[in-house]
């Protein structure tokens, strides 16, 4: 028996953590200028007005940042039409996640998601006691039937990633209106909106109805929408998310986060990104066009893709997928395997630049015959 383990909570001794895949110094031993198409990264890097906002803030870090996001949650609050008492800004949209669980959720109480979708939702669930109750997917998208089925009168929270990570599926506005008239009053549901800008395009382009999220908030209804800085505006590293809901709610879920948990500089970044529509623009206009390209090359070398709304593939591959990533891993492009998520023979592949994306499907070609019988890594 280890020291700690009488002391710890239940939560903490069963939890496993989440580990990227893979990490940045093994991937090193394989390739030093390794591209890495694994965690839904803008390849763009930030907006030229956020790297200036940057610059220009590193002067004031002597000083403790605002707590509230006054400057950043104002300007939210009038992109999207709402009070800014319906906004809550925080240290990445992982973070709202957890505050929305912790506010809601205790030992006892449950919270209903789909199987294959975003990882951090088990985390945030069991780190406060409850139950995740995950439903059988249709189609490689949410069956939202299953899902309604599985709520009971100890559910508090819904999450529904829309699009889908890691599939890439996407409910229509339909879907979305005929299960939110069903869900009972005492739950909230997430609409976990992290890829919200490339799912809005990609479903123009296909004239497919994009659910007007923002409408569901604006009525009252118990719905909070994510939106993360980290995809489409290039500011993974500088984690910023925030949440649009009930103003009651979120004021509940601000009491439980941490002190000046969003930095100065991060805060000054986000606003700034906010106004580079250009940039915005240019970024999801490629990722709509790459799409198309990564689907089709990988699609010509026998594997199955899903159609995407985000700005990843989801590919089975129909063979050990942490082997074939190895073998991707040695010709210096690293992506995601899926075990985790109960995908063994599936990979989850960024879409970068054009000229990754070419450089992907090359390695694609190269080792899609080459078997390995070990793996080096496993997500």
């Amino acid at each position: 028996m280890s020291r700690f383990f009488d002391l710890v909570s239940k939560p903490a001794r069963e939890m496993g953590g989440y580990s990227p895949n893979p990490p940045k110094q093994r991937a090193r031993e394989f390739q030093p200028r390794l591209i890495r198409l694994d965690s839904n990264e803008n390849p763009f890097g930030p907006s030229p007005r956020a790297i200036e906002a940057m610059r220009a803030a590193l002067t004031t870090v002597h000083a403790y940042p605002d707590d509230d996001c006054i400057e950043l949650r104002r300007k939210l609050a009038t992109q999207h039409d709402l009070a800014p008492e319906q906004v809550l800004v925080t240290a990445g949209s992982t973070a709202l996640l957890s505050l929305l669980c912790t506010t809601l959720l205790v030992p006892g109480l449950n919270a209903v998601t789909s199987e294959r979708s975003f990882i951090v939702y088990s985390m945030a669930v069991h780190a406060t006691g409850a139950q995740l109750i995950e439903t059988p997917m249709r189609d490689d998208a949410f069956d939202l039937e299953a899902i309604l089925g599985a709520i009971d009168g100890n559910t508090r929270l819904v999450f529904l990633a829309n699009p889908d990570n890691p599939t890439g599926t996407m409910l229509d506005t339909n879907a979305v209106d005929k299960f939110l008239s069903r869900v009972p009053g005492h739950v909230v549901v997430v609409l976990d909106e992290a890829y919200y800008e490339f799912a809005k395009h990609l479903a123009a382009s296909r004239k497919v109805a994009h659910p007007s999220s923002l409408e569901y908030v604006q009525r009252g209804a118990s719905v909070v929408v994510l939106r993360t800085f980290s995809k489409v505006h290039g500011l993974a590293g500088l984690r910023v998310g925030y949440g649009l809901g009930p103003a009651e709610l979120l004021t509940y879920c601000a009491r439980m986060r941490n002190t000046f948990s969003v930095a100065s500089v991060a805060q000054s970044a986000a606003t700034a990104a906010l106004d580079d529509r250009n940039y915005i623009d240019r970024v999801v206009a490629s990722n709509t066009a790459q799409a198309e390209v990564l689907a089709n090359g990988l699609s010509a070398l026998g594997y199955r893709v899903v159609p995407t709304f985000a700005n990843f593939l989801y590919c089975d591959v129909a063979e050990d997928a942490a082997s074939f990533a190895e073998r991707l891993l040695n010709e210096g492009v690293s992506v995601r395997p899926l075990r985790a998520w109960g995908a063994p023979n599936c990979i989850r592949v960024s879409i970068g630049t054009p000229e990754q994306n070419q450089f992907l499907l090359n390695a694609a070609r190269k080792v899609a015959g080459r078997k390995s019988s070990v793996s080096v890594f496993r997500s």
